[in-house]
């Protein structure tokens, strides 16, 4: 559990969990899954998966049905749910129609009896030949306004400097029926080859007062824009953050990655209501050391702060695939990403990360209940999804055992999930403290051991870097203990920094404030 002493969060790393997954559905080689549940009847929840695969569940995600999804304009992957406040789900996907082109259009299906059954759907986006690719849902709750964006290629996967990648918008105000003329929003066009000079990722949001927020990534890193008359006109595009290494970067044993950004608005009414977030992974640390990040604007996307690390390991291991959802009963973010801190090879963790700060400190909980191996021959996805209301969670995530692919999700408590972690380790360590914090000098660090334990310390920076090795492995004796660090001895500058405890092989972080 993440809990205050002498004012200091204590981020707790997990070794094991008791979490409860839950397989949604092996059939037809699911990938690239999205889940979406009523908040008004939480019970009701539907998932969707690559290419034509659809889960619905009665029981609040314990139990699925599956079905396949068909349509006249057809069904062909990049599946994205959403509810309205009358409960009805919207599934919109690409296309594949038998008179047509393949993706020439985004189509929206529409369900009224909690996913059992769908409507035909209707479409937007048709343009000739172009291909309409990688579209992303909003709905504003307080007039049902279906809001959606996605990248357009004149000539999909083209090299010729011709041909361009543009984002798009299209709205519909009649629950889906039908949609406005596609608008592109995009100042800066980008290729048709699909990476790093692509435009993608366009990720809508909804603001405190009816704003439509939109983040993509492209030749110039993330861009932002927004709407303040339902996606009429739209300011110019406002930089949000670089991203070394692009946003298409390789993963050992993953065939395709990528790390394009998520966008979300709190509007919780807590203290950090209407900060808009934008969720994404790089390597700026390293094409071995992919890490998911998080920046947040307080000012309607003007400014934007630099990007905080949401994995609190220690460098030097892939984090990717990230996404994130905010609960709009308390303001508190969540994330969902694969995760190979543990591993020296392709074996691979699913992790959730929590912060209750507005993304100041992160907790980090393992969720899979045992690690799976990808391999490059099968198509693994671009993505995960996570829907967070009223302390709900529903991650949901796409597994490889022995060649089969299969979609997940997990049914734990929230209270379980951040908890877990305090319960494992107060047996061997607790008292913690660091103190002074802020401090500009020497920063002790006080624990209280309840039997002889192998104890080491080190110092890391924000980014997950080695600094300084506090204490090198030993024994310690039953009873309180302080160590401590000269700030200025090490020269560290101001900032943000984590000393990593480890206690019989566990590990705890610790956060503490340089300030000069």
């Amino acid at each position: 559990m993440k809990f205050l002493i002498s004012s200091i969060t204590i981020l707790l790393m997990c070794t094991s969990i008791f979490a409860q997954n839950v397989l949604i559905g092996d059939q037809n080689n699911p990938n690239e899954p999205s889940i979406m549940f009523n908040p008004k009847n939480p019970n009701m929840m539907v998932a969707a998966a690559n290419i034509n695969n659809l889960y619905y569940s009665s029981d609040m995600g314990a139990s699925w049905t599956y079905q396949i999804m068909s349509s006249s304009h057809g069904v062909w992957g990049d599946p994205v749910l959403d509810v309205d406040t009358s409960g009805a789900f919207y599934f919109t996907h690409l296309s594949n129609p038998s008179t047509g082109n393949w993706i020439d259009r985004i189509v929206c299906q529409k369900s009224v009896d909690n996913g059992a059954t769908w409507n035909d759907g209707s479409f937007t986006g048709l343009n000739g030949t172009k291909a309409q690719d990688k579209q992303w849902s909003i709905i504003d709750k307080t007039n049902n306004n279906v809001y959606l964006t996605w990248t357009q290629f004149d000539d999909y996967g083209s090299s010729n400097p011709s041909d361009v990648s543009t984002i798009m918008f299209s709205k519909s105000l009649d629950g889906g029926a039908t949609w406005s003329p596609a608008l592109k929003i995009n100042d800066i066009d980008g290729d048709c080859i699909d990476e790093d000079n692509t435009v993608e990722g366009a990720t809508p949001a909804l603001g405190p007062n009816g704003e439509i927020y939109v983040s993509w990534v492209g030749p110039n890193g993330i861009v932002f824009k927004r709407s303040l008359d339902q996606g009429n006109t739209w300011t110019s595009e406002i930089s949000v953050s670089n991203v070394p290494g692009g946003w298409d970067y390789s993963i050992p044993g993953i065939s395709r990655a990528n790390g394009l950004p998520i966008t979300k608005c709190d509007l919780s009414g807590g203290p950090n209501h209407g900060t808009i977030y934008v969720n994404w992974s790089d390597q700026r640390n390293g094409v071995n050391d992919t890490d998911v990040w998080l920046t947040q604007s307080p000012d309607g996307g003007d400014t934007w702060t630099a990007p905080s690390r949401v994995n609190d390991d220690p460098a030097g291991k892939q984090q990717f695939f990230t996404w994130m959802d905010i609960d709009q009963t308390n303001g508190n973010l969540w994330f969902i990403f694969y995760d190979r801190r543990a591993y020296s090879d392709n074996s691979t963790d699913v992790y959730l990360a929590q912060s209750d700060d507005g993304g100041n400190t992160f907790l980090n909980v393992k969720i899979s209940e045992s690690p799976f191996v990808p391999n490059l021959g099968v198509f693994f996805g671009d993505y995960t999804n996570i829907v967070v209301d009223n302390d709900i969670v529903r991650p949901i995530w796409t597994r490889l055992n022995n060649g089969n692919l299969s979609v997940w999700t997990d049914i734990t408590p929230s209270g379980n999930l951040v908890s877990i972690d305090n319960q494992l380790s107060q047996v061997s360590l607790n008292n913690v403290a660091q103190y002074p914090n802020p401090t500009n000098d020497i920063s002790y660090l006080s624990f209280k051991l309840h039997e002889a334990s192998e104890i080491s310390a080190e110092l890391f920076d924000q980014q997950g870097r080695f600094i300084y090795q506090i204490l090198s492995p030993q024994t310690l004796d039953y009873g309180k203990h302080i160590l401590s660090f000269n700030a200025d001895d090490l020269n560290l500058t101001e900032g943000i920094y984590y000393t990593k405890l480890t206690i019989n092989g566990s590990e705890k972080m610790t956060k503490t404030v340089i300030r000069k």
